[in-house]
């Protein structure tokens, strides 16, 4: 009797463990649990911890409730002043409803990169290439509301999303680097310009100090020649005075030009009777009346003159 009592107790203890075995389940901190009951969903969320489910009645779907970081593949489109670039991103989600996330989507981390995708196609559309470059932050909360609201009803809430990087083509890369260098350049240009105009400035203001001691301008002129011979060379620059160089051009004879010019006796002044100055030379010589115009000389060599009192040729 007794050790039937005890093969009894044996056997149910081992009919216990191998229910406790199979029964038995164990959800992490970070998942949380739902149980399905001949294919319905019960009532209530598993926390994390030891918990039990009736064998091959109920079933327990594990949901990670972590915060997921999901990359999303470089889309490439046309932004609205029509540039073609390729844009990648990332999204962080999390599970915020088990049970929706099971229930109402298939896969919600496929359907979440493939919303992704979709979105960040329409906002390049949307979006001209210089937001896209510098005004991210509003595109990335754009990017955060079309994917967000649908995946609520998925038990899904995104966390943040950012467009990494933005591929321009290597022609539009040039384009973009000469119109920088070009800004640069013009920039330069005037704060040289005005940098000019404080130095002119100043010398203006200088050289009026200069002028009313006409000393200053020496001791600034040795001063320069201290500054340059200070640097060991051999050469020195003396600068003249403008005023001095002028002065020598003019007191300097002008080239070709005789040492003394000849004395010149002074020429009457015409009165209102005589001749005027300009008179129009004959070109032409007198005729007399009644004398025979000279005859041209016809083309060819000249005839021999006949010789004296030779008679002419009869007349024809």
């Amino acid at each position: 009797m007794l050790q039937e009592v005890l093969t009894a107790a044996v056997a149910a203890g081992a009919a216990v463990a191998v229910y406790a075995g199979v029964a038995a389940r164990v959800v992490r901190q970070y998942e949380r649990g739902i149980v399905f009951r001949f294919g319905r969903l019960r009532e209530g969320i598993r926390g994390p911890g030891f918990t039990m489910v009736l064998p091959f009645v109920d079933r327990l779907h594990k949901v990670n409730m972590q915060i997921v970081t999901m990359p999303v593949p470089a889309q490439e489109g046309i932004t609205r002043d029509n540039v073609t670039v390729r844009v990648d991103a990332v999204v962080y989600f999390k599970v915020v409803d088990p049970a929706n996330a099971i229930i109402e989507v298939e896969d919600y981390r496929f359907a979440v990169s493939q919303m992704a995708q979709t979105s960040l196609r329409s906002i390049i559309g949307k979006s001209d290439l210089d937001d896209l470059l510098s005004n991210r932050e509003q595109l990335n909360q754009g990017l955060e509301l079309m994917i967000d609201s649908p995946a609520v009803g998925w038990g899904v809430q995104i966390d943040r999303v950012e467009i990494k990087d933005v591929s321009l083509p290597e022609t539009m890369k040039r384009s973009m680097a000469r119109q920088a260098e070009a800004d640069r350049e013009r920039r330069a240009r005037v704060i040289n310009a005005d940098a000019e105009l404080q130095a002119s400035k100043k010398l203006a203001e200088a050289a009026a100090v200069m002028s009313e001691q006409p000393a200053a301008l020496q001791l600034r002129l040795l001063q320069t020649v201290v500054a340059v011979a200070a640097e060991k060379n051999s050469t020195l620059v003396l600068p003249f005075p403008v005023e001095l160089l002028r002065f020598l051009e003019r007191a300097a004879p002008a080239p070709g030009a005789p040492d003394s010019a000849p004395a010149q006796t002074p020429t009457p002044t015409p009165t209102a009777s005589a001749q005027p100055a300009f008179t129009e030379p004959d070109t032409m010589p007198a005729v007399e009346a009644g004398a025979a115009e000279p005859a041209l000389p016809l083309e060819g060599p000249a005839a021999p003159a006949p010789p004296a009192g030779a008679e002419g040729p009869p007349a024809g």
